[in-house]
């Protein structure tokens, strides 16, 4: 960290390309989004939605255990048996019927078939996606980017928080704000995209917290 931190005391008012590359110094690649198959990635995306990592995870794991992580295996379980399978995730009925929807959008749209999904435009796909019940932007722009390569940035709380603080954006900015602020200054690049968002996360959760550790932050030097 020091090396970095030597490296980047030039710096005044970076731009958000800097603060990537001085996060990227720091932290190194994150391996974000953690699964095995891109399906689980937009399994994933539906189950994380108003609850932390470690609870999705261990949600997918028993889908696993189960043998129902896959597409046809979703769309024929019951209702019940999937509600029991997720219930770690918290609102268990609630993403329950928003996984059987997905399903069914991506079976009467795509036939269940990953490649041909993968093939449709990234801005038809994100019109579609959030035509189906349950699905918003952060959640339909985090199975475009990691599940499909669509370059397309996400958006989540910890990037309005740590941006918002360090005056890049006005305190509660709308979605498509922020979205449309990153992918102006940074190159269309899904490996950026990527890799910047889970750099966030990982800032925030370690610094940028409701009580944040300025005196600690990696960004402290230059902002």
């Amino acid at each position: 960290m020091g090396t970095c931190a030597r490296r980047k005391t030039l710096i005044r008012n970076p731009s958000v390309k800097e603060i990537y590359e001085i996060l990227f110094c720091v932290f190194g690649p994150q391996h974000w989004w953690p699964a095995q198959t891109p399906f689980e990635v937009m399994v994933g995306a539906i189950l994380v939605q108003n609850t932390n990592w470690a609870n999705t995870e261990r949600a997918i794991e028993n889908l696993r255990a189960k043998k129902l992580l896959s597409p046809k295996k979703l769309k024929t379980v019951s209702v019940k048996a999937l509600a029991r399978a997720i219930k770690p995730a918290g609102y268990f009925n609630i993403k329950t019927k928003r996984l059987k929807n997905f399903i069914r959008f991506f079976f009467n749209s795509y036939n269940g078939n990953l490649e041909k999904m993968k093939a449709q435009d990234g801005e038809v796909l994100r019109r579609q996606l959030l035509e189906v019940n349950g699905i918003g932007e952060e959640t339909a722009d985090s199975i475009l980017l990691y599940a499909l390569d669509k370059p397309f940035f996400v958006v989540d709380a910890y990037t309005k928080r740590i941006f918002s603080r360090h005056g890049f954006l006005k305190e509660k900015p709308e979605y498509g704000y922020v979205q449309k602020f990153f992918m102006q200054q940074l190159p269309k690049d899904i490996k950026v995209y990527n890799e910047y968002h889970a750099l966030v996360v990982r800032l925030a959760k370690d610094f940028c917290r409701t009580k944040p550790l300025c005196g600690q932050c990696p960004l402290r030097i230059f902002l």
